[in-house]
């Protein structure tokens, strides 16, 4: 049996509320076997299991392990040659990514995650070309990186059966082409080999072997709106009551998605999913940032979650999610660093600090993000997206021990006046420099800037040397292809909404 007491200056236990936390001081958490015992003094802790190791040392802050609520891929867009456009002129400038060996891209984004005090990660697995067989052992190769680190993880292969590039027919969109674009647009169609019902094969294989596993869950992910048929999100409502498990669905990122659900089914797009009873506790709703009033009242009543993922965003134009109208409404919202942070990495310590101030719109009322609510949604908001539910999130007798602790003194140095809360000291000055240590199910898997479980310079030396090499053949000409195609997709959008009509949906979601 294994037993330790994890020794804090501070432990923030919980969010009580958008301006209080539950917090000890000299204080410790007693955990056996991944499960926390007891909260309390430190010296009577200790007195009392004169057995168990101390961690920490008594100068830190205890803090919940973070939640990444939306999370994609390794190696960043921009690393791979994709740069930050609209985001639907984005979807054609990722053809140009290379091919990269998924377990060490994987690896490459935990190290930033775990680094920074994330314990759990919402993978959300969104193109992998081939048959179900292929991806199956793509998805293998993902879920032993987060095995290996020793992270948990939420993972799902998003669920995308037609629309694949445009938000029009595959077979629509390449009739537009011209003549010598067409051929290559079709082959690169005809790589992604997975039927609406493949989806769910692959679903139910990755879930009967993985998701009684501790630290692994599988779940479902209906990609978005406009790349889900009629048939795909029936069967997605089927198996997640089923089944039991969350979903995950991109929705409303941008003004042309909104328009998409009106041309589709003369509806808002949450009108449109609730036509299906997918909305609900089990759902959650990436970005969010173009949903009206009457939609967020109707997310709020029907207990549906929000994934806020502020960088991207700003990164991709996409605008600014309403996220004190959210929170006014009780809103349960998560944080999630989707591709990439604003500094193109995955530091949900600095995503928390832009979530903080992103929204602080002008006056004196009390709308604006508090520190203790961005906190909340980085723990438990996000915690309650998961399959793991109440299991993570907050530090509580018969919890996980899921946990970070921050150095108190680099947050204080040279100076911090005793008033200041501390909760206030890690939202405005905690940096990942700072993150001396991180426990995931009662395991340390970092600590003192190294990781316990995986070897980070020889992962990182691996990848490289994967990456050192000429690009294949059909690298090379998915380039081309999207040199080629972004023009006509530039005049796709540019008949798909009317301009006049673009500004009044942008005021619409400014209620930040």
């Amino acid at each position: 049996m294994t037993k330790s007491l994890i020794r804090g200056r501070h432990i923030i236990a919980k969010v009580r509320d958008r301006h209080r936390v539950e917090q000890h001081d000299d204080a410790a958490i007693l955990q056996k076997d991944g499960v926390i015992r007891a909260i309390g003094s430190y010296a009577e802790l200790a007195a009392a299991h004169p057995d168990a190791a101390v961690i920490g040392n008594g100068r830190q802050v205890v803090l919940p392990g973070f939640v990444n609520g939306h999370h994609h891929v390794g190696l960043t867009p921009v690393q791979l040659g994709s740069p930050d456009m609209p985001l639907e002129l984005w979807f054609v400038t990722r053809l140009v990514c290379r091919r990269v060996d998924l377990y060490l891209d994987t690896l490459y984004s935990a190290f930033e995650m775990l680094a920074s005090g994330v314990t759990t990660v919402q993978h959300l697995h969104g193109w992998l070309p081939g048959k179900v067989g292929d991806v199956e052992a793509g998805a293998q190769e993902i879920l032993r990186a987060y095995q290996d680190i020793g992270m948990r993880v939420s993972y799902s292969f998003a669920v995308r059966d037609q629309n694949r590039l445009v938000y029009t027919d595959d077979g629509a969109f390449v009739q537009s082409l011209p003549p010598e674009l067409q051929g290559p647009m079709r082959a690169h169609f005809a790589r992604f080999q997975l039927d609406t019902e493949d989806f769910f094969s692959l679903f139910e294989t990755l879930h009967g072997r993985h998701h009684n596993a501790e630290r692994t869950k599988i779940q479902l992910a209906p990609a978005n709106l406009h790349w889900c048929s009629d048939r795909a999100l029936e069967r997605l409502a089927e198996a997640s009551e089923r089944f039991d498990v969350p979903l995950h669905m991109h929705l409303l990122e941008t003004a042309y998605q909104k328009a998409y659900a009106h041309q589709r089914g003369g509806c808002s797009a949450v009108d449109y999913i609730d036509r299906f009873g997918l909305l609900g506790p089990r759902m959650t709703l990436g970005h969010g940032v173009w949903l009206s009033e009457r939609d967020i009242e109707r997310v709020a009543a029907s207990g549906t979650h929000i994934c806020h993922n502020c960088s991207s965003n700003f990164r991709l134009r996409s605008g600014v999610g309403a996220l004190n109208v959210w929170e006014r409404h009780g809103v349960n919202v998560a944080i999630g660093m989707d591709e990439a942070g604003i500094n193109d990495d995955r530091d949900m310590l600095q995503e928390m600090r832009l979530v903080l101030n992103a929204h602080r719109t002008p006056g004196m009322g009390d709308e604006v993000p508090t520190k203790a609510q961005v906190l909340r949604m980085a723990t438990s908001g996000g915690a309650a997206t998961t399959p793991y539910g109440s299991q993570i999130g907050t530090l509580e007798v018969g919890k996980a021990a899921d946990l970070c602790l921050i150095d108190f003194d680099k947050l204080a140095y040279p100076y911090l006046d005793s008033a200041v809360p501390v909760v206030d000291a890690v939202l405005h000055r905690a940096k990942s420099d700072g993150v001396d240590l991180v426990m995931c199910a009662g395991e340390i898997v970092y600590a003192d800037g190294r990781f316990t479980k995986v070897d980070r310079a020889a992962a990182l030396e691996a990848l490289r040397a994967d990456l050192d090499k000429a690009l294949a053949d059909d690298e090379v000409q998915r380039r081309k292809l999207a040199d080629a195609l972004l023009p006509h997709v530039v005049a796709f959008y540019d008949r798909y909404v009317d301009p006049a009509e673009y500004e009044p949906f942008y005021r619409q979601s400014s209620r930040v």
